[in-house]
């Protein structure tokens, strides 16, 4: 009996709907020469994922089904997919992505050429499935490039000078044992790349054999792991480039003087940096405008005022943060259902920005006329422009925290 060639894992966590479209591809669209296996392990679904699954066994996919008694996380769910594998090569497959056959039979055909490769990485597509296009791939490799056992120097300046995020790749199953092991600030990808470098050789291939689905035709707008990290992880990003070096030092691979750690630290930070640009975008791109501040502070600290991102957002910053910690602000105290603009220029703009930003829509947006009773007033918060009309309020019996200026929130804003 053959061996099989190549185990694609899958974990999955009630996500019936886009795990039958992922199994549908391996009926209609791979075409795969070679022995594989499909390894599903389930994250103790509630919905139909077992039935899903039974269908496709019935279909002749070559499908090994395992169930988490209970959902243990995604982590720990990759491992027990991966722990199952018994092909030559693995690789994950997320369940709602898609591979590519030209890049896959690319892959696979390197590795068997190159018995000493560990692993195998490549650049991949972001794929709108609702408009039907690929976005660039997410970095570039201008040729097959393989780097020898523990050249981790040679690894590090690849990384930097292409901006290279090893995220994609198919692992020697052999190497796979050891170099998949928890870690938590240092992030994964980078981490796991010094591990399978510290085994043997490592390779960047040209051809992308993977497609990331960013929208999809089932949902739109659901929750990706990836995003996320890019909107959060950049520490952990640094924290992963620290890492690996550590490993290339302590192999004696890496050299440390006072000059090279000051060239490594320094770009490291500037990989760092760059991730937290793309950050700012995104915050900004979903309304997160407190968040996006935050990144912004640090980049200035940097030195990073010329970069584009900065320099688009600084002008809209102080306003949108202002409102968004109006709107902040008001949700966050138990029993308020009004909410007074004061001194604003055009009150409907406004509201509609609030509620944009996530005011509740319990909460009423009033103007300043508006007369309340003591009962009411208990019940109010109020923002004002400008800082003497707070005495007007508390005059009234507005409680003095309930009443916040512009200046209160934009004095700590500083662009």
């Amino acid at each position: 009996m053959s061996q099989v060639k190549l185990s694609i894992c899958i974990p999955t966590y009630n996500r019936a709907a886009f795990l039958e479209k992922a199994l549908g591809y391996f009926v209609e669209l791979y075409q795969f020469s070679y022995k594989y296996e499909i390894i599903i392990s389930d994250n103790a679904s509630t919905d139909d994922t077992r039935g899903v699954v039974e269908r496709f066994i019935a279909k002749g996919l070559p499908i090994r089904y395992l169930r988490q008694a209970e959902n243990y996380g995604s982590g720990a769910n990759v491992v027990s997919a991966f722990s199952r594998a018994t092909g030559e090569y693995v690789l994950y497959l997320a369940d709602d992505d898609i591979l590519i056959n030209d890049g896959m039979r690319e892959a696979i055909r390197y590795l068997d050429l190159n018995p000493e490769v560990t692993a195998c990485y490549a650049p991949w597509y972001t794929h709108d499935e609702v408009e039907e296009r690929d976005d660039a791939p997410f970095y570039t490799v201008d040729k097959d490039t393989k780097f020898k056992k523990r050249t981790f120097e040679e690894v590090f300046d690849f990384l930097m000078d292409r901006h290279v995020f090893p995220e994609i790749g198919i692992y020697r199953t052999s190497a796979l044992r050891s170099a998949w092991v928890p870690r938590n600030f240092a992030y994964w990808a980078f981490s796991y790349l010094a591990h399978f470098l510290d085994q043997g050789a490592v390779a960047f291939l040209k051809t992308p054999f993977y497609r990331q689905v960013i929208r999809s035709k089932i949902a739109r707008d659901r929750p990706q792991a990836g995003h996320a990290d890019v909107m959060t992880a950049w520490d952990n990003y640094r924290g992963g480039l620290e890492y690996f070096v550590y490993s290339g030092v302590r192999r004696g691979a890496v050299r440390i003087t006072s000059d090279r750690r000051l060239y490594l630290d320094t770009r490291i930070r500037e990989f760092t940096m760059l991730r937290m640009t793309v950050a700012l975008r995104m915050w900004i791109l979903k309304k997160d405008y407190i968040r996006a501040y935050e990144l912004y502070a640090r980049l200035m600290l940097a030195g990073f005022e010329h970069h584009p991102e900065l320099q688009q957002s600084k002008g809209m910053l102080p306003l949108m943060v202002a409102l968004q910690t109006v709107m902040w602000h008001t949700n966050a105290v138990a029993e308020i259902d009004r909410l007074v603009l004061h001194g604003v220029s055009d009150h409907d703009a406004i509201e509609q920005l609030l509620r944009e930003l996530g005011l509740r829509r319990e909460i009423a947006v009033v103007p300043p006329t508006t007369q309340l009773t003591s009962q009411e007033i208990a019940r109010t918060a109020v923002f004002v422009t400008a800082d003497n009309d707070r005495k007007h309020y508390l005059r009234r019996g507005h409680l003095p925290n309930l009443v916040v200026s512009e200046s209160d929130i934009l004095s700590h804003v500083l662009i």
